[in-house]
């Protein structure tokens, strides 16, 4: 009886204990499961996560555990039916990031593999092209640099391809102004390409830091110097600050980042050559073309990279004989849908690729070819944009500009065949500038003070001996806005359709907005925005009449291509044959006419350009602007187009990024 009651008693105390012992849990976070405690399974944060104040990770982990086997069990066949194994924990590790690092690596029979040239793949013709072509160059065939089973079928995740090992090759740079100069780096050694070595770069694999002297020299230059600039407009800094670390898991990205880097290099010092550059050029060009034949891409990161190489282009000394990504970028822009709505890093794209593009069509004298009215800017002044956030203004600005643009280029080059309908084509035009100039000034009302000057003083008030006023703006952005802002009001002065610049109306206009433009970029030590400083510096130096004033603007010009390596020796002879210096008679008449003016007193000096007689133009050029075209580079900048870009390479992707964020970084 006692042995009876004894046994139950234990039996009821294991009820109780099972029902006391605590449950596993099968929904937890991983974070706890990580430290080996109970998860109480809350959402969105469990209470050990929120106490430690601990990132609540949620998901499922899969445990890989048989990572060492080579060949998969085989279980013999019976009399029913026959089993046959295969073994996919590979492929379905690789989908998860360090999962196919997991396993050892299979045995397999050496493949026979076509061998490969190191040479540069692209060739480029040396002779100078007189104008610009009509059409995009082509791009010589992917498959003289890639064996061919390797362009019939791609997998689902889009494979790298090897990077190639950099040899040691350290550039300087021979300027005091420039971060990188000589005296802080060693001399360049001999380049050489020849190296056999080869790393593999895990997809989508952080690959670490850069642990290479050249590509961390490069990478810095570009950063540094030529990020600053493609940054002007971007509030989030992405070629500068995000995209670089995006780049070491993007081995395409950061050949084309390299490229720049050591372009940029080879034009700030002479002593440096290009073949580094096109190296990196080349080899980013080349996993370019091979990405876009891949219809599972990465549509972000090819459209990144064709931005990137196209900045590149813009950069050579003939920029308009190396035109391979000039179109594609602009076509992979589209592709992926980005406009001015977009956010992100296709917004960073869009503004410098449409940039680019604006600053080409003020210098030829082209349509934009891409509409403005297209880009979906918010042109309703009346909305407020956030305080410190002077970019949406400058995209407004630069809308305005492109409008002007293509009023300038659609001037016609003859007049109507009857009175009546010549009349009605000026009181168009003449309703069409008056649009463009209320548009401007109210832009010029309604911006922000901080668009505005901070100080202004007059040549008279300064120690600098410039001969215009020193105009002091704080921010970049600022400084890109009022440049397009002074380029928008000499082009309208240019162009009225009743009215010449030789009235006092339109000769006070230009000669006004010319004068502030000149200061601001004579006075500005921002390295940043040189690449529109440029273009803008050449719009109001053609309204300059003084020949103190039209000398320092080639100083001006100079002292650019010294800090920046951007080549301005084609503007000093175009603004030299505008003001008529060909004419060495002429300008001795002008330099004896200036010793012989009267010297007015300090006090009533404001602008010693009137007192000086100007220097006019030579008889065989045209006072009104040159008739333009539409942007022939990107006219058929579309992959819609019958000649579009990358013509025997692309193929159309199956996934887009989606709408409306785009921040990859």
């Amino acid at each position: 009886m006692a042995t009876n009651e004894a046994a139950g008693g234990t039996a009821a105390a294991e009820v109780v204990s099972a029902a006391t012992r605590p449950k596993r849990v099968r929904t937890g976070c991983l974070t706890c499961r990580e430290r080996h405690l109970k998860c109480d399974e809350g959402l969105p944060e469990c209470q050990n996560c929120r106490k430690s104040s601990r990132a609540c990770k949620r998901g499922v982990r899969l445990n890989f555990i048989d990572t060492q086997v080579k060949n998969p069990p085989i279980t013999p066949p019976t009399q029913e039916w026959d089993i046959a194994f295969q073994d996919e924990s590979r492929e379905i590790a690789s989908e998860y990031r360090g999962g196919l690092g997991r396993y050892a690596a299979l045995s397999q029979e050496a493949e026979d593999v076509p061998e490969t040239k190191d040479e540069a793949l692209y060739q480029f013709s040396s002779g100078v092209m007189n104008t610009p072509t009509l059409a995009p160059q082509q791009l010589p065939s992917l498959q003289q640099s890639l064996p061919a089973e390797n362009i019939e079928a791609y997998p689902a995740v889009p494979q790298r391809r090897p990077d190639n090992s950099r040899d040691q090759h350290v550039h300087s740079a021979d300027n005091t102004d420039s971060t990188f100069t000589s005296q802080s780096l060693p001399p360049p050694p001999m380049s050489n390409y020849d190296s056999t070595k080869q790393t593999l770069t895990p997809p989508s694999e952080d690959r670490g830091p850069l642990d290479s002297p050249e590509e961390l020299l490069f990478m810095q230059v570009f950063v540094e110097e030529v990020g600053l600039w493609m940054d002007s407009l971007d509030p989030y800094k992405h070629f500068s600050r995000l995209l670089p670390f995006g780049s070491l898991r993007e081995p395409m990205l950061l050949n084309a980042f390299l490229a720049c880097g050591a372009r940029h290099l080879s034009l700030v010092n002479p002593a440096y050559h290009e073949d580094k550059a096109l190296h990196y050029y080349d080899d980013a060009t080349t996993r370019l073309l091979e990405a876009l034949q891949n219809p599972n891409r990465d549509t972000v990161i090819c459209a990144t990279t064709a931005v990137i190489l196209n900045v590149y282009e813009i950069m050579s000394e003939r920029p308009l004989q190396r035109m391979n990504h000039i179109a594609g970028a602009r076509a992979l822009i589209k592709e992926c849908r980005w406009t001015a709505k977009s956010s992100g890093v296709g917004a960073a794209c869009f503004w410098i690729n449409v940039g680019m593009e604006l600053l080409s069509c003020i210098r030829f004298n082209w349509q934009v070819a891409w509409d403005p009215d297209l880009w979906g800017v918010d042109m309703d002044f009346s909305r407020e944009i956030d305080y410190g956030r002077e970019e949406g203004w400058t995209y407004r600005l630069m809308y305005i500009v492109a409008k002007i643009a293509n009023f300038r280029s659609s001037a016609p080059r003859q007049a109507e065949n009857t009175q009546h309908a010549e009349q009605v084509r000026l009181q168009n035009r003449f309703n069409d500038w008056n649009r463009l100039k209320d548009w401007i000034d109210s832009w010029n009302n309604a911006s922000p003070r901080t668009l505005r000057p901070m100080g202004y003083l007059y040549p008279h008030q300064t120690s600098s001996k410039s001969a215009f006023p020193e105009v002091w703006l704080i921010k970049r952005t600022t400084i890109v806005a009022r440049l397009f802002y002074h380029t928008g009001m000499c082009l309208l002065a240019q162009t009225h359709p009743v009215l010449s610049t030789s009235t006092p109306e339109m000769h006070d206009l230009q000669q006004s907005h010319a004068h502030d433009l000149c200061g601001i970029v004579a006075h500005n030590k921002d390295r940043g925005v040189a690449s529109t400083a440029i273009r803008s510096l050449a719009i109001a130096a053609e309204c300059l009449v003084s020949r103190r004033e039209q000398e320092e603007v080639l100083e001006i010009f100079d002292r650019i291509q010294k800090e920046t390596g951007w080549r301005t020796g084609f503007l000093h002879k175009e603004l030299k044959e505008k003001w008529g210096w060909n004419n060495e008679e002429q300008y001795r008449q002008q330099q004896h006419q200036n010793m012989s003016a009267p010297m007015l007193p300090l006090h009533n000096f404001q602008y010693q350009t009137s007192n000086l007689p100007p220097a006019p133009p030579p008889p065989s050029l045209k006072t009104g602007p040159r008739q333009g075209i539409i942007n022939p580079i990107l006219r058929s900048a579309d992959f819609s187009a019958p000649m579009h870009p990358y013509q025997s390479h692309y193929v159309a992707p199956l996934h887009l990024p989606p709408q409306p964020h785009y921040s990859h970084y």
